[in-house]
């Protein structure tokens, strides 16, 4: 299935439908309560909520991008990321992903984390953080932490990152 997703910013209408499809994605409702929870933190950067939609507005899947910081240096954490089970595998992420990145990049961001699937996340130009000097303060997969910097002109800092408290870590 190809599909052109349309994607935009959340609004307010939409945050229902970003539960749902948090909670059809996954096993739990973790990353639905996170999402909750970091809307109302200070980490919630608007305009970095993406959503895709398809051609007559439902929405599909969610793409979130979130303040976090590689020592002191301020970057963004990416997730989570989901999309409706049965629209898996038909673009709709990566949709959310590329929009979220550029919606950074707009907004002046420099870098981004994620912890997620190594064979996934390098399609968005994501590489291994411990390449770079990047780590975290707890014991993860060393391919799954990952970091991406969207501007050349400046390269990624070496560090421990540090997410928003909603996060736990």
């Amino acid at each position: 299935m190809s599909i052109n997703w349309i994607t935009r910013a959340e609004t307010s209408a939409d945050i229902p439908a970003i539960r749902e499809i948090n909670l059809a994605a996954f096993d739990t409702p973790l990353e639905a309560d996170l999402v909750e929870a970091l809307r109302a933190d200070p980490s919630w950067i608007d305009g970095l909520s993406i959503v895709a939609t398809d051609h007559d507005g439902a929405l599909i899947g969610h793409a979130l991008l979130t303040r976090c910081h590689i020592d002191d240096t301020p970057a963004l954490c990416l997730g989570p990321v989901a999309v409706r089970p049965e629209y898996q595998r038909t673009g709709a992420g990566s949709a959310a992903i590329r929009a979220s990145l550029r919606a950074a990049e707009q907004l002046g961001e420099h870098f981004v984390t994620v912890l997620g699937h190594p064979e996934y996340y390098p399609r968005f130009g994501f590489t291994r953080a411990s390449t770079y000097g990047i780590g975290l303060s707890i014991d993860v997969p060393d391919e799954a932490m990952m970091a991406l910097t969207l501007d050349a002109d400046h390269p990624l800092p070496g560090g421990t990152v540090h997410y928003a408290a909603p996060f736990g870590i």
